[in-house]
């Protein structure tokens, strides 16, 4: 069975074509052999249907293996036009931004879902999508680090935005489980030049060495997160980590965006903070 993954343009970059990609169910991603690494969170190594689960999570795993697994490597060479594609609209609030704490396995921003207020809608949505945090996944070295791969190549990290279907579902907790519930925005990082509003969460790391803490960041634009191009991928699939609810929309920019050495110096050095202290 195929799925279709879309390459599709955003509302700020006026288009009138969208692509889909082809991409098998099941395994979720094919790519060379590489050289192990720790990761931020365990679903950034390789899954396949006889996986109990990354050593670093707990409890069991509610859909081990599945039909529409993520992340998938996507395959430029396999774009196919879709014209159905709607743009996407992203509206996110500064205010609407609560805090930053310590998951535990990376840092996690957190926002105020209670309103619509901020969210996305368009795309491959049928509904308004609320804005309920964002993360960082990334590895131990700046060769690997992203879920997704392109055309088998990783990027250093992967910048995720979670938003869910408050149309449908009363709450996160119930989009979780939901079809379709659960809508990621996907970013890639790579090194290259200073990144300044990702400074202020560089800036706030030292401030949650330990697992559950927490500090208000005030006013946070997660927007300027993302890149000035908003062309993307999407496809149907799954949370990367347990349950892997296959409830999610995926959204992945083609467009990476680029952190300076020295900002990225920082957050491997919070993460190796992070596995001293717990």
């Amino acid at each position: 069975m195929l799925r279709t993954l879309v390459l599709g343009r955003s509302l700020w970059k006026s288009s009138d074509f969208s692509v889909s990609v082809k991409q098998m169910w099941g395994t979720p991603r094919s790519h060379p052999l590489r050289p192990e690494r720790r990761c931020s969170q365990g679903p950034c190594v390789q899954r396949n249907q006889t996986d109990t689960g990354h050593p670093l999570w707990k409890g069991p795993v509610c859909v081990p293996g599945g039909t529409r697994q993520s992340p998938i490597n996507i395959r430029c060479r396999d774009s196919v036009y879709d014209p159905r594609l709607k743009p996407l609209m992203v509206s996110y609030a500064a205010e609407s931004c609560l805090y930053v704490w310590n998951t535990g396995y990376f840092f996690q921003v957190e926002f105020d879902d209670s309103t619509e207020g901020s969210g996305i809608s368009g795309g491959p949505l049928e509904n308004h999508y609320r804005l309920k945090q964002l993360h960082l996944h990334w590895g131990a070295v700046d060769t690997w680090g992203s879920e997704h791969t392109v055309d088998d190549r990783a990027y250093p990290a992967e910048l995720h935005l979670v938003h869910w279907d408050a149309a449908r579902y009363r709450s996160y907790k119930e989009a979780v489980l939901g079809e379709s519930g659960l809508a990621v925005i996907g970013v890639f990082l790579q090194l290259g030049a200073h990144h300044e509003p990702l400074q202020k969460l560089v800036e706030v790391l030292p401030e949650v060495k330990h697992k559950g803490a927490q500090v208000a960041m005030g006013p946070f634009q997660p927007s300027c997160l993302l890149p000035a191009c908003r062309d993307y991928w999407t496809y149907p699939g799954s949370l990367t980590t347990p349950p892997l609810t296959e409830s999610v929309t995926w959204i992945i920019l083609k467009e990476p965006v680029q952190v300076a050495r020295n900002q990225w110096s920082r957050i491997l050095t919070w993460r190796i903070s992070l596995m001293t202290n717990g």
